[in-house]
């Protein structure tokens, strides 16, 4: 299992329902926990390596992930199959107002239209203003204020018009 793996199991935890995932092998073994709404950890302990390689174990560790994976997603794409997702553009904090004394942006059940700034991502002391690229209503916000968020993560759920 390389980073790139542990990194898609990380992910895969932050999006989904589960708190927990223990994955072990017979030279790793991998730990992933969520404690409340921040962000993932890892933690990773290699087993001292055999002499000789063992392919069949590492193979077990994909396929244990894949299939954890099947069950949960298939729930909440059925109840949000008719949402459009406003997705993040880039790394960084995300605010849903200019600063902690005004209010968010935008509330459940307002409507958006194209354009319309619905939220405010800091990345490296930036503050950039995300517009909607869709007009309706807001269903759902999906992420906690003064959160960190990834490229490509949902924040919003949108009702289009």
């Amino acid at each position: 299992m390389n980073t790139k793996d542990i990194q898609q199991l990380i992910d895969f935890i932050s999006q989904s329902g589960l708190d927990e995932v223990n994955i072990e092998t017979t030279d790793l073994k991998i730990s992933v926990k969520r404690y409340g709404s921040g962000s993932p950890v890892a933690a990773v302990s290699a087993a001292p390596t055999p002499a000789t390689p063992a392919p069949q174990p590492q193979a077990q560790a994909p396929q244990a992930a894949a299939s954890a994976a099947q069950p949960a997603p298939t729930a909440p794409k059925a109840e949000t199959s008719n949402y459009i997702t406003i997705k993040s553009p880039m790394i960084g904090t995300f605010y849903r107002s200019s600063s902690p004394d005004t209010p968010s942006f935008v509330e459940i059940g307002d409507s958006v239209s194209t354009g319309k700034v619905v939220c405010i991502i800091e990345a490296m002391k930036l503050f950039n203003e995300i517009e909607s690229e869709v007009s309706g209503r807001i269903v759902k916000v999906l992420v906690e204020n003064a959160t960190p968020v990834e490229y490509d993560q949902p924040l919003f759920l949108v009702e289009p018009i």
